[in-house]
């Protein structure tokens, strides 16, 4: 991934730019090839010697891609990177020779509305191109000879020893003058003192520091500067198994992600992109309680109507492809604890109260107390209908324990009763219709027999002490029936259906959350042996997917994937401090650290 923090592109191993949404992270691609074939849009620039050796990684600290290719003629290196954003979106990238001479190929396929639309391309000067349809022009400056060539732009180039060769694409509004050209050398100077100067604050972490390091600038990568929104992935529908429909979109931000995010932000001493992201989550809720939703446009947009891409084939044939998400109309009833604790954790790590928190509280509780007793659909947003789900149950408790320790600091003590009394009462409810006593596990759903990963979650947010029996023969449950190859699924679809066909991958996020558990059970050494697994399934430039197919051996779902970023980077610091942030968070509840729950 290369990206300018408002959109991203994705770069294949062959040199290949597959991916790109333009001007931001939910636009209409330009590039789609990911999802279909080159003629749906992409631009390759790779050597024409089938047989060169590649090799890639980010220069240090940044998002800066480097790809060195090696020949027994010569050796160069293409330098692909998105500087920050100004006025216009800009991707450049450069070759440049540094032993012998390499010859590169280069194709352009410029096809907007999701690789539907062929636009019109013409030569503006000797070394600049302009392919415009409707509201969207691209430009491609470069000194490289260029020719047309079955709706196609071609082209061939050698660069020797100390010779490069930069290639500009912009994208502006086709009614809009035409954009001043840049320097390229001092484009690249730029976003690497941007991008270091974000990096250069991560905290050390020992032998994880890197991989950490990484984690935060992906994070950043997927944040949408002008609002502080972090979408869930920078890609629609990848599939979660090779050929299965599963494909989802992701360019958008989940309420959920808010309190994992903040902690990982704080905790790693990223307080402005912490804040950041707590103003967007505020103004995206703004309104009645009654309308919050579990997920936001990047500005925070309400209307997110999902529909099908009938002229995509897929990625690797997986269809259909989704624009826009279904799931946005769904009740589930965890996002309101998970609002009140990402901001019970945004007022303990030291962000500054946003000043709607204390009038936003008894507006909410008020809501929720009319409506926790009934089904939702569930963090894991299923489409089979409605239950009642125990982790759904959990995070009402969240939001009810907040707001009576808020009220009771703020000297609000009849509504600190009212509030403590209902909470009491979830968590009564919890341990009798959400445990199963004859297997000493508490389970997906009240009534089920069914695990669920989302359970990992009970000591992280307070609910039980990790050493509470009941918890701890969850753990052993989850490890003997939804472990994988040694890694967590989100729940075993031979023992409950959530409405949707095919199998799907492990999830990597909760696979930390094993991991964060494991560590809280006094079991570092199985925790340490877990998280390096998770890491190592990263690819070579450090990046993690929403999930991997432990049968096939691959990543699968949106790439890359926040959620599974975030998990890398808690986890990290939770083995690496004494106190991290599942044990900062478990104490914002009542019944986290020693205490014991109230008895069933």
């Amino acid at each position: 991934m290369i990206g300018d923090c408002e959109t991203a592109a994705l770069v294949s191993r062959g040199g290949s730019i597959d991916w790109l949404c333009l001007p931001r992270f939910d636009s209409d691609a330009c590039f789609a090839a990911l999802l279909g074939s080159s003629r749906n849009g992409r631009w390759r620039l790779s050597c024409v010697d089938s047989k060169a050796r590649c090799s890639r990684r980010y220069r240090d600290g940044t998002l800066i891609l480097e790809t060195r290719v090696e020949t027994p003629h010569g050796a160069a290196t293409v330098i692909d990177f998105m500087p920050p954003r100004d006025q216009r979106a800009d991707l450049i990238r450069i070759v440049r020779g540094e032993r012998g001479h390499l010859t590169f190929a280069t194709e352009l396929v410029v096809r907007f509305d999701y690789g539907l639309t062929i636009p019109w391309v013409n030569r503006l000067d000797a070394q600049t191109l302009s392919a415009v349809a409707g509201p969207h022009r691209i430009t491609l400056n470069t000194s490289a000879p260029l020719r047309g060539q079955d709706m196609r732009t071609v082209g061939e180039f050698t660069v020797e020893a100390g010779q490069s060769v930069p290639f500009i694409l912009t994208h502006q509004v086709s009614t809009e003058p035409r954009a001043p050209l840049k320097d390229v050398e001092a484009e690249l100077a730029r976003t690497e003192a941007f991008w270091r100067a974000f990096s250069d604050r991560c905290p050390d972490v020992g032998r994880w520091t890197e991989s950490v390091r990484r984690s935060l600038i992906t994070l950043k990568a997927l944040t949408y500067e002008p609002t502080g929104g972090i979408v869930a992935a920078p890609t629609t529908s990848l599939p979660e198994k090779i050929g299965g429909g599963r494909n989802w979109d992701y360019r958008y931000c989940w309420v959920r992600d808010a309190c994992f995010t903040l902690q990982a932000f704080m905790d790693a001493g990223y307080f402005e992109e912490a804040s950041a992201w707590r103003d967007w989550l505020m103004r995206s809720i703004a309104g009645s309680p009654a309308q919050m939703q579990i997920m936001y446009g990047i500005a925070g947009e309400r209307r997110l109507p999902e529909w099908q891409v009938p002229w995509l084939a897929g990625h690797r044939k997986s269809a259909p492809v989704r624009i826009g998400n279904a799931a946005v109309d769904q009740r589930q009833l965890d996002v309101f604890g998970e609002l009140a604790d990402a901001l019970a954790v945004a007022n303990k790590g030291g962000l500054p109260p946003h000043p709607r928190t204390r009038e936003l509280r008894p507006v909410l509780m008020k809501f929720l107390e009319g409506v926790w007793r009934e089904p939702d659909e569930g963090i894991w947003e299923v489409r089979g209908g409605r239950r009642h789900f125990t982790h759904s149950k959990v995070m009402a408790w969240v939001a009810f324990d907040r707001a009576a320790k808020s009220a009771g600091k703020n000297g609000e003590a009849a509504l600190a009763r009212r509030w403590r009394a209902i909470a009491d009462e979830i968590h009564a409810e919890v341990c009798a219709k959400g445990f199963d006593a004859a297997r000493n596990t508490f389970v997906q759903s009240y009534g089920s027999t069914a695990l669920d990963a989302s359970l990992l979650q009970i000591p992280h947010v307070g609910f039980l002490p990790a050493t509470d029996p009941r918890f701890v023969g969850t753990v052993e449950a989850i490890e003997k029936r939804l472990m994988r190859d040694g890694l967590v699924m989100r729940y075993d679809l031979g023992e409950t259906s959530d409405g949707l066909p095919d199998d799907e991958g492990a999830f990597l996020a909760c696979s930390f959350w094993m991991a964060d558990c494991l560590l809280l059970l006094g079991r570092r050494d199985d925790a340490e042996r877990l998280f390096e697994r998770l890491a190592g399934l990263a690819n070579d430039v450090g990046l993690l997917a929403e999930e991997y197919d432990h049968a096939a051996g691959e990543m699968v779902g949106n790439f890359p994937q926040a959620f599974s970023h975030v998990g890398l980077i808690n986890t990290a610091l939770n083995l690496a401090r004494v106190r991290g942030p599942a044990l900062e968070r478990a104490q914002n509840g009542v019944h986290g650290g020693a205490e014991q729950p109230p008895k069933a």
